[in-house]
């Protein structure tokens, strides 16, 4: 598979198609999803202002791809750092993580995401780079009992929402998944679930 520069170069190539264009945009979302694919879809959506007939402002796909990528290097920073810290920290004989409450100390993001969310259409309101950089720098003490998000930088309790496979509960305020319970099948969620997904991808809601 190409590289996220890769595509990204595509998007900026104003020979290729609109839709050749988008194309490449998917595609690095899906290799960079802060909040999860659907979720950083729809908030590159709309802060860049891309349109349903993409015809009509293809630059708003540059503007989506250059915000992502501006996110993507804040998060490339913070891996090289945990990475330089392992070395050290295995220098010294430490075989595991010392926890330090980032980030790094919790998994690595809930489904390989800084943040993430599992309703499309709820999350972070502000820039990428603004909401990934809080992440980073967020201090959770380990075992803390009162959930609280790193994504919005407080505790603002919780909503619940289903996906119709798990019973989610989401920071009140930003939308982030505190947690997560199995439920049974609920297919009609589930087909409501992804017809509403069809609009979020054709930029139609």
């Amino acid at each position: 598979m190409a590289s996220f520069e890769t595509h990204r170069r595509r998007v900026h190539d104003a020979g290729l198609s609109a839709r050749a264009r988008h194309a490449a945009f998917r595609t690095c979302v899906v290799a960079f999803a802060p909040y999860g694919f659907r979720a950083t879809y729809h908030h590159l959506c709309h802060s860049a202002r891309i349109p349903a007939d993409l015809g009509q402002d293809p630059a708003s796909l540059v503007r989506a791809v250059e915000e992502l990528h501006a996110a993507r290097r804040q998060w490339l920073a913070g891996e090289a750092a945990f990475v330089a810290r392992r070395r050290q920290e295995k220098a010294l004989g430490l075989r595991h993580p010392r926890p330090d409450g980032s980030w790094w100390d919790q998994g690595r993001g809930a489904q390989g995401s800084l943040a993430y969310c599992p309703d499309p259409e709820f999350h972070p309101t502000g820039p990428l780079p603004e909401v990934v950089g809080r992440v980073l720098r967020s201090v959770v003490p380990p075992g803390s009992e009162s959930p609280s998000c790193r994504a919005c930088d407080g505790s603002g309790g919780a909503v619940r929402w289903g996906s119709g496979h798990f019973l989610y509960r989401l920071c009140a305020r930003c939308g982030v998944s505190l947690g997560a319970d199995e439920t049974a099948t609920e297919r009609s969620v589930l087909l409501a679930r992804e017809e509403r997904w069809k609009g979020v991808w054709r930029r139609t809601v």
